[in-house]
């Protein structure tokens, strides 16, 4: 009986084992299907994480795509292509005309010189009607195609002798994949296999994976970019364009945007030409980056230079604190905050004498030249004057104090922000003030010159905070352009300033402008003995233009008014605002100064560069 059994179980352990055989075949093959599909997942995440770490290392639309083609051409693609559609690379916001119009971005082959593409770097180019380009960025979905023997698709070889190129390096398989960043299709990368003889058909979601995290990166690298475009377009529209020509000082300026991720600043400069030949330098820095600080610095440069018109003196910035806590108030509904520095300085040829005012600003740097008569500034003293420092403006309610002294004809006074002397890895403040002041002391004549050297001896090639620069070099007006009389309380006075004009002019060659001076003269003169205090002093100044003051120790001002038919006075401000160019009044610590501004005649007026022959500096 058990021998029976034996041989039962036998015969059926002989029909069981192929089916045994066949199920431990199946799951060997599941397992090598599991295993294969861990090691595709693994590939895939290993190379979406290098992906991710390697595309997308700054904000540069170009250097993003071109991260991108290095990195699929080690071990993915033999050929990558980035085409980006020009309404995305349009720094304006405003779309061309044709939609799909794609430019040529970045491209990389494992060939040497690329010969798969006819398409150079920022050429333009637009695929055929119903090709697979336009349908993959139509459609924003990816499209693998395959090619088979000597067949070669006209978008990819649009003449016969690329085709036989193509066809020779063995093109076999294509992968279009448009880039989607935050709703919008920005372009298309092509993918292309020739050396790799497997097809993209088990590499679709790697390649869709990639792309999608390079796309975040190029569009967030475009919209800086057209941010920064912006934001550089307002600051340099809000700056001087071009230097003001005038008689007090000679001038220079650069402004440099930062170029760090931190965006263009609120870094300005400003040269206001006053009266009485006058001018005032203004540098000041906006805290703060991108288009919001532009254009607060353009609001604050345009209040700056309101004050100025109206002759307020270096201390009255209390006025532009209020403006900066008034833009406080508006912005706080929306969460911003404004701060900002200035420092104001004017200086007067005619004294020498230069006073400025800081509100949290860093102080000026002055070259004195060593020696007298003619500017050596190769030989200068550098130093720097003691210049009380207040808060920076929007705190409020703090005063600010006036430093004043004396520059010698030919002088440097150099304002700047703190980009030029701002500590870094490689330097602190005090390294930085010790190049500047050892590039002051050797400056050249030239100030585009000096400008240039400061700026390479202090700044990297892309600095990391915005860079304003003025430097100015003093001019002194000769004591013959400046007539001046005391006069006397009482109306005799008056007949007393007009002849003192009309024998000033004969002297200096301007009679036919004796009869409007001396009415210009007389009505300030009047007023003045009438209704100012003494003592009253009668100033001509003759620059570019003929500039006449009459100084009081009052403080009540004019002001033009029209007189009625039977009024007896209030004529007099109108006919000198008639016959002059400009007028107006400003107040000082003695009181104030009413000043009118002639042109002068053709024959002896300003050239053409803006300064009469006679009137140039001595």
């Amino acid at each position: 009986m058990g021998a029976d059994v034996d041989a039962f179980l036998g015969q059926l352990a002989r029909r069981l084992r192929p089916e045994v055989n066949k199920l431990r075949s199946s799951e060997e093959v599941v397992a090598a299907c599991q295993e294969e599909r861990d090691r595709l997942l693994q590939r895939r995440l290993a190379l979406t994480n290098r992906a991710s770490k390697r595309i997308g290392t700054t904000l540069g639309v170009t250097r993003t795509a071109e991260e991108l083609t290095e990195f699929c051409t080690e071990d993915f693609a033999d050929l990558v292509t980035v085409d980006l559609l020009d309404s995305v690379l349009d720094e304006t916001g405003t779309s061309p005309a044709e939609a799909l119009t794609q430019r040529r971005v970045a491209q990389r082959s494992v060939l040497d010189g690329c010969p798969e593409s006819l398409l150079r770097i920022d050429e333009a180019h637009s695929s055929p009607d119903a090709s697979e380009p336009v349908r993959a960025l139509t459609t924003g979905r990816s499209v693998l195609h395959h090619i088979a023997g000597t067949e070669m698709p006209t978008w990819m070889a649009p003449s016969e002798s690329h085709g036989r190129v193509l066809r020779a390096l063995g093109l076999h398989s294509v992968l279009l994949v448009p880039p989607h960043a935050r709703g919008d299709t920005l372009g298309l990368v092509q993918f292309v296999r020739h050396r790799t003889s497997a097809p993209f058909d088990d590499d679709l979601l790697l390649a869709r994976e990639i792309v999608s995290r390079a796309a975040v990166s190029l569009d967030d690298a475009r919209r800086y970019t057209r941010e920064r475009s912006t934001a550089l377009t307002l600051q340099r529209t809000l700056l001087p364009r071009h230097a003001v020509r005038q008689s007090a000082v000679e001038t220079a300026s650069r402004y440099l945007p930062a170029g760090s991720r931190a965006g263009v600043g609120g870094d300005w400069y400003d040269v206001i030409p006053l009266s009485g030949a006058r001018v005032a330098l203004v540098v000041g820095d906006v805290v703060g980056r991108g288009l919001h600080a532009a254009a607060t610095m353009g609001r604050l440069r345009t209040a700056v230079r309101a004050f100025a018109d109206i002759d307020l003196m270096p201390d009255e910035l209390p006025r532009l604190d209020d403006v900066v806590i008034r833009m406080q108030r508006e912005e706080s509904r929306e969460g911003g905050e404004t701060s900002a520095t200035c420092l104001y300085a004017t200086y007067d040829p005619v004294s020498r004498r230069c006073s400025l005012a800081s509100a949290g600003h860093i102080p000026p740097t002055v070259v004195t030249p060593s020696t007298t008569g003619a500017a050596t500034p190769a030989s200068g003293v550098v130093e720097l004057p003691e210049v009380p420092i207040g808060p920076p403006l929007g705190l409020g309610g703090l005063p600010f104090e006036t430093g004043e002294f004396e520059l010698r004809e030919g002088s440097l006074l150099v304002l700047h922000t703190d980009g030029p002397i701002a500590a870094d890895r490689t330097r602190d403040v005090d390294l930085s003030l010790t190049t500047l002041h050892g590039v002051l002391a050797s400056a050249p004549e030239s100030l585009e010159e000096t400008c240039d050297r400061l700026l390479a001896a202090l700044l990297p090639s892309r600095p990391a905070d915005d860079v304003a620069l003025l430097v100015a070099r003093t001019r002194a007006l000769d004591p013959d352009h400046v007539a001046t009389m005391d006069l006397p309380s009482g109306p005799a006075a008056v007949s007393g300033a007009r002849g003192f004009a009309s024998d000033v002019l004969t002297a200096w060659g301007l009679e036919e402008l004796s009869f409007t001076t001396e009415l210009v003269v007389s009505e300030p003169v009047t007023n003045a003995i009438r209704y100012g205090k003494s003592p009253v002093r009668l100033r001509l100044v003759l620059r570019t233009t003929l500039t006449c003051e009459v100084s009081d120790a009052g403080s009540t001002a004019p002001h033009l008014r029209r007189a009625r038919i039977f009024h007896e006075g209030g004529r007099g401000l109108l006919l000198v605002a008639q016959l002059t160019e400009r007028w107006g009044a400003r107040h000082n610590r003695e009181g104030k100064v009413i000043w009118a501004e002639q042109a002068l005649p053709a024959a002896g007026g300003p050239t053409a560069e803006g300064t009469s022959p006679l009137l140039e500096p001595t």
